[in-house]
């Protein structure tokens, strides 16, 4: 019985699924062997240069149940895929001079990389969608909240800006984890690269063969000094930088399960959709709360990374590898599911404009409360002396408005009949009465990041116009 992994299974894309797809990280791992074999052939190693063609021509032919009954009699994973690349091809050629960790500590390296790189063009293509969403809101004005209490108006495009920028600082952090990504190399048992000396003839063919690999890898630099294994702080960096990335989709998603349990936006809710099995009138926001338990998973994958760090004994032990094993794919998984599921409640995202606006409506002159402070200032007032007023006919108004006994229009009535405050109601409602005169520079604010983000699309060309895979 085969139990799938439920991350990449259910919540991963295609694309990121098939990089850490078994057989497709045997298929990474046997051309590896294939282009270390290869170098050090040109750097003089006595094998016959028809051995690559026999080995390439198998390099498909996996069979993970057969490897998996050579595992339990070596009881060494790396062990028993290099005995059954050999026996496909009719040689044993391969893994001269080579540990284990050569092997597979490159090969992780390397679908991290193209992970990240997938990562890198999904980050620009969300960044991309959510300033179409600032730009076509950038007007639609709205009850901002702090402590979850009406503050100041604001608008949505404004909230979705807030939430891009955050994306925006993540994918330069996830740019410099990769300016900085590094492969361990080939260097051996405890890293002194002794073996290719003794099989390649000098230090200077060794290092050649490391330069080669990574040429061929494509990935442009490698550790100077390691030991049998590059430092788990690395992993940790990355793992990191996924967190990060999901912290924008999270706070968006939390946003959205705010707004529609006001009824002021939805995440969308498709023909045939069933929001609660008990209750047929529920519209649940199930994918903004899948972000959010998603995001919960990630936290707990970058603890187990941290769990690595500083626990490394010598020049290397294997205690890390289960850790690993599920860490780096499955936090790739998460942090790809997290974009996914984004990605969907964006495409699928609505505003209820007659319910914001009611809400504006109700709670204006509260959200007005510091351009009349301002003004008191402006007039000669105290600013304590003012604030103290203004606070008492408000706090006076919001009680009365619970009891139902009144509106807001109570809190601008009794300012003006407060001999302490400078103005009538009437001058008073006039300063007050647009709430797009209380946005300050919502509007220069979202065109600055909008014009950041067409940088950066313009930069990633394959991420234009992708907008995520259908989700369960």
């Amino acid at each position: 019985m085969t139990i799938p992994n439920v991350l990449a299974d259910r919540y991963a894309s295609s694309s990121m699924a098939s990089l850490f797809d078994p057989v497709h990280r045997i298929r990474t791992e046997r051309e590896f062997w294939v282009a270390v074999l290869e170098a050090q052939i040109e750097l003089g190693l006595d094998v016959d240069a028809a051995v690559l063609d026999d080995y390439r021509a198998v390099i498909d032919n996996v069979d993970l149940e057969s490897i998996r009954e050579r595992e339990a009699i070596t009881r060494h994973d790396v062990k028993s895929r290099l005995d059954e690349f050999c026996a496909l091809a009719g040689h044993e050629h391969l893994h001269k001079g080579l540990t284990s960790r050569d092997v597979t500590e490159n090969v992780e390296q390397l679908l991290t990389w193209q992970a990240l790189d997938l990562l890198e063009v999904r980050a620009v293509a969300l960044l991309e969608q959510i300033a179409e969403h600032a730009v076509r809101h950038v007007d639609t004005v709205m009850v901002a909240r702090t402590h979850n209490v009406a503050a100041q108006p604001t608008t949505l495009g404004k909230r979705f800006a807030q939430i891009g920028e955050e994306l925006a600082l993540a994918l330069a952090a996830l740019q410099s984890v990769r300016d900085r990504f590094a492969l361990r190399g080939i260097k051996g048992p405890v890293g002194s690269q002794q073996d290719q000396i003794d099989l390649l003839g000098s230090t200077e063919a060794a290092r050649s063969l490391e330069a080669k690999i990574a040429t061929q890898l494509g990935v442009p630099n490698v550790l100077g000094s390691v030991g049998q294994v590059y430092p788990r702080s690395l992993d940790y960096a990355v793992v990191g930088v996924l967190v990060q990335l999901a912290a924008a989709p999270a706070n968006l998603a939390l946003l959205v399960r705010l707004m529609a349990g006001h009824d002021l936006a939805t995440e969308g809710f498709q023909p045939g959709q069933v929001g609660s099995s008990a209750m047929p009138h529920k519209m649940n926001t199930r994918s903004c709360e899948r972000i959010s338990g998603l995001a919960v998973i990630l936290k707990g994958h970058l603890t187990m990374a941290a769990g690595l760090s500083g626990d490394q004994w010598n020049e290397g032990d294997v205690s890390c590898s289960v850790v690993r094993r599920v860490v780096l794919p499955d936090a790739f998984f998460t942090i790809d599911g997290i974009f996914e599921t984004t990605f969907a409640v964006l495409n699928e995202f609505g505003v209820f404009p007659a319910v914001v606006e009611s809400e504006l409506r109700r709670y204006l002159p509260f959200l007005a409360t510091t351009k009349l402070l301002m003004h008191a200032v402006r007039a000669g007032a105290g600013r304590e002396t003012a604030h103290e007023i203004i606070k008492e006919h408000a706090v006076a108004t919001a009680l009365a408005m619970r009891e139902g006994k009144a509106d807001g229009s109570l809190l601008v009535t009794k300012l003006g009949e407060d001999e302490r405050f400078p103005g009538t109601a009437a001058d008073l409602s006039a300063m007050i009465g647009d709430a797009s005169d209380l946005l300050g520079s919502v509007d220069q604010q979202v065109a600055t990041f909008a014009a950041g983000v067409a940088v950066e699309v313009a930069a990633h060309p394959d991420a234009a116009g992708y907008r995520g895979e259908a989700i369960l």
